[in-house]
């Protein structure tokens, strides 16, 4: 690997805000940024990308490799889930399987946005389009997670009500906002998009610097009892990721030329949802356990993805 990249990475402010906010949890601050403007700062960060995702896809021309792009976002939402969940069955019951299982088939948004900004970083473009396959990529994974929950589970009396969870994916709040930015981004002109440029674009890195403060502060909270549940769950969640991302990084080269693509590819693929699963499940699998499948996705995964991950998979990219 490039160690210039992994070096400009970790010394991304951005990031080394996430880690101040772990430090500050390790030495028990007060600091903490409060739940309204939390929930705001994802918001913005969630219209910012699919407005300016929206933009430049009004600009692209619609061949066969977005419909690839589309087509291969929503296979791999399908088949990690599955493949995943018999491994994950060798140590957890059937409900902590499936979720796990949809988290890891699902992807992380927070993640997504984070590597838009160090593909920006690194001036390497990237199409529109991509920010459609992540939104491809949410619900299909909930639907597969609860499907081998309802197959496998012993006690058929705890029926899941698909059709509930089904609904509930597709109008998760992050879901809906950035497919309605994306469509809005494409129906504006060019200048009523330089309109709300300040918006969208100018404060877009202070405000994804201040969000990685936060997800580090609640990172930080929930490793310490996270890793008293063993090895198996802490393993899981960096070699699963890194299978994932390494596969999706070489095979990608198949049908796609884009490095900035690719790498998207890469990321969505070794990405873990700790937002849009979490709520599906509280609905389809009450008995599994969230403080199981939440830390692993965002106190381990989350975290190597957007420090070792994004260097390691970009320079599989550009190798292969």
């Amino acid at each position: 690997m490039d160690l210039h990249l992994l070096l400009d990475n970790l010394t991304n402010p951005a990031l080394l805000f996430f880690f101040l906010g772990v430090l500050a949890v390790q030495l028990k601050s007060d600091l903490e940024i409060p739940p309204n403007s939390s929930k705001f700062i994802s918001l913005y960060l969630m219209f910012s990308i699919g407005f300016k995702g929206g933009l430049e896809l009004s600009h692209s021309n619609l061949d066969m490799e977005i419909f690839w792009s589309l087509l291969f976002g929503v296979f791999l939402a399908l088949f990690v889930p599955i493949y995943t969940y018999f491994i994950l069955r060798k140590k957890f019951s059937v409900a902590n399987s499936g979720a796990i299982a949809a988290a890891y088939g699902s992807v992380s948004a927070v993640t997504f946005v984070t590597a838009v900004s160090f593909l920006e970083l690194e001036q390497i473009p990237f199409g529109g389009h991509m920010v459609a396959v992540m939104a491809l990529m949410e619900a299909p994974s909930i639907i597969v997670g609860v499907l081998l929950m309802s197959y496998f589970q012993k006690n058929k009396k705890d029926k899941i009500r698909l059709p509930s969870v089904v609904r509930h994916s597709l109008t998760n709040g992050s879901v809906l906002l950035i497919m309605g930015s994306l469509v809005i981004g494409f129906l504006a002109s060019d200048q009523q998009a330089r309109g709300i440029e300040p918006f969208t674009t100018d404060i877009f890195k202070g405000f994804l610097a201040v969000f990685l403060l936060d997800m580090g502060i609640t990172s930080g909270k929930k490793l310490a009892d996270f890793l008293k549940k063993g090895w198996f769950a802490f393993l899981f969640a960096i070699v699963i990721p890194l299978i994932n991302g390494i596969t999706v990084a070489i095979i990608s080269s198949a049908f796609i030329d884009s490095i900035g693509n690719r790498f998207l590819f890469a990321i969505l693929a070794a990405s873990a949802s700790y937002i849009a699963v979490p709520a599906a499940m509280r609905l389809a699998a009450p008995t599994a356990n969230p403080s199981l499948y939440l830390p692993m996705a965002l106190a381990i995964t989350f975290p190597f993805n957007i420090t070792i991950g994004m260097p390691l998979y970009l320079h599989i990219v550009q190798t292969f």
